[in-house]
């Protein structure tokens, strides 16, 4: 089989597993077997081909993957959460700095004290959400500042 067949098909592996990863890890194999499917065009050594497959992937891994990833630690203020930000919620249960749950838009949502040293609030209570962690609603205490 020629040699662009092969980085051909390894790049086409790689996008398939880039789809069902999307960490933009194997992105830089993909293109690399892309660039070197085009080589294998004008030749079939395989003695300079994996080579420039293993450089320009390790070249794509350190330089183009941090331009391609989504960074993780995204502003909140721009995910799906942070519609919760800013509106008042009704305490189910206590909430203190380590339990707690309140309801908003007819959910259910863990929630925790803003800060560890702020007084325990009360079920029934109104309150207002002023940060998100995952699953956690972080509050204060309706009114206060």
């Amino acid at each position: 089989m020629s040699a662009w067949i092969i980085f051909l098909i390894i790049a086409l592996v790689c996008f398939i597993a880039e789809i069902y990863t999307p960490t933009m890890f194997f992105m830089n194999f993909a293109i690399a077997g892309i660039v070197c499917a085009v080589l294998g065009l004008m030749t079939d050594n395989y003695n300079v081909l994996i080579p420039i497959f293993t450089i320009l992937s390790i070249i794509f891994i350190l330089f183009l993957r941090p331009i391609l990833n989504i960074n993780p630690k995204r502003d909140k203020e721009h995910s799906f959460e942070s519609q919760y930000i800013g509106k008042i919620a009704t305490a189910v249960s206590d909430i203190t700095a380590f339990s707690g749950r309140l309801a908003v838009y007819d959910e259910e949502w863990e929630a925790r004290t803003a800060t560890e040293n702020a007084p325990e609030i009360k079920k029934g209570s109104k309150v207002k959400i002023v940060r998100h962690d995952d699953l956690t609603m972080f509050v204060e205490k309706k009114g206060r500042k």
